[in-house]
């Protein structure tokens, strides 16, 4: 019987999930060497915000169709990646369990971690065949949770989601910023990544989801706050790294100035305030943030090269 266990996998829960657990992957098999600012505005995830009518907890992670916004996410890095999921009540989901199980394997044999969809986001770090069990690290606390084979991929939500990372090519640094600036644009011009359903938002269009759902009082409170925070976090993540990119890109300064203005409303880290203060800080904020992505958008028309832009690799399609 084998048993693998990366020792080298640290998760913390500290930016979105998906990029928690990204960085632990990739700084654990050596493929990325940067910060995690510097890695959630690469892949562009730091720009991705999305907000349910009723501001449920499930807005911070209800950004798009997993495969399409977490491949091309990726991809902006030059990292092959592979990933798996779908629906646990299709009849054809335990025998995509059997496949996903192995695959999972297979990576830990090489020493890559997997991203799990728990929910939210983690990472599995091990197996045991014995005891037929995964070692999962969900980034809260520093016990693994264990995973039965025979429960992989089952969980409260009604999908299941894994993704496995592979060996990366070479790129030059200022094409993966430029990448980045396309996606985020991208993002912030798409008001519904998952269609049909109108009750999520995303972009431009989530503030006014957040700030609708904050004035109306009829909203979920544990919700509201951890889109909030997220929102602040998020905020700053983007600030640092424009910051860092004006060094390849210094006509960036323009929109770094209006995110660190911008940052500037939050309150203290971990700090809060009253939903009906954050609502008149969050409306301050937003044109701000719709100046900023004007200019990142003049960046990337200055600087447009039409074949490094990020496609799927059948193309782009509406979320469905």
């Amino acid at each position: 019987m084998t048993r693998v266990y990366l020792e080298n996998m640290p998760m913390k829960r500290e930016s979105k999930a998906f990029t928690d657990s990204l960085y632990a992957v990739l700084t654990g098999a050596g493929l990325f060497d940067g910060s995690k600012t510097w890695l959630s505005g690469l892949s562009g995830l730091a720009f991705k915000f999305s907000v349910h009518k009723r501001l449920l907890p499930m807005s911070v992670s209800a950004y798009g169709q997993f495969g399409t916004e977490h491949h091309r996410a990726i991809d902006n890095l030059a990292i092959f990646t592979q990933s798996d999921g779908g629906r646990t009540r299709h009849e054809t989901f335990r025998r995509y369990q059997l496949d996903a199980v192995q695959g999972v394997k297979e990576t830990l044999d090489r020493g890559i971690g997997v991203i799990y969809w728990i929910p939210e986001f983690g990472v599995i770090r091990g197996y045991d065949d014995e005891d037929g069990i995964f070692f999962v690290q969900d980034g809260w606390n520093a016990e693994d949770q264990i995973v039965l084979y025979d429960n992989f991929g089952l969980n409260f939500t009604p999908f299941w989601s894994v993704h496995w990372i592979g060996d990366k090519v070479e790129v030059p640094v200022e094409t993966i910023v430029l990448g980045s600036l396309r996606l985020a644009v991208e993002d912030w011009d798409t008001p519904f990544k998952t269609l049909p359903d109108r009750e999520i938002a995303s972009g431009k269009l989530a503030y006014t989801y957040l700030l609708d759902g904050l004035k109306s009082g009829d909203f979920d409170e544990g919700g509201a706050r951890y889109i909030i925070d997220t929102f602040w976090y998020a905020r700053r993540e983007i600030r640092d790294y424009l910051a860092a990119a004006i060094q390849l890109l210094p006509e960036l300064k323009t929109a770094y100035t209006k995110y660190a203005e911008l940052t500037e409303l939050a309150p203290a880290e971990n700090g809060a305030r009253s939903f009906t203060a954050e609502a008149e800080y969050l409306a301050a904020a937003e044109p701000l943030e719709h100046a900023a992505m004007e200019h990142i958008r003049k960046v990337c028309a200055d600087n447009d090269k039409p074949e490094q832009h990020i496609l799927p690799r059948w193309g782009a399609h509406a979320p469905r």
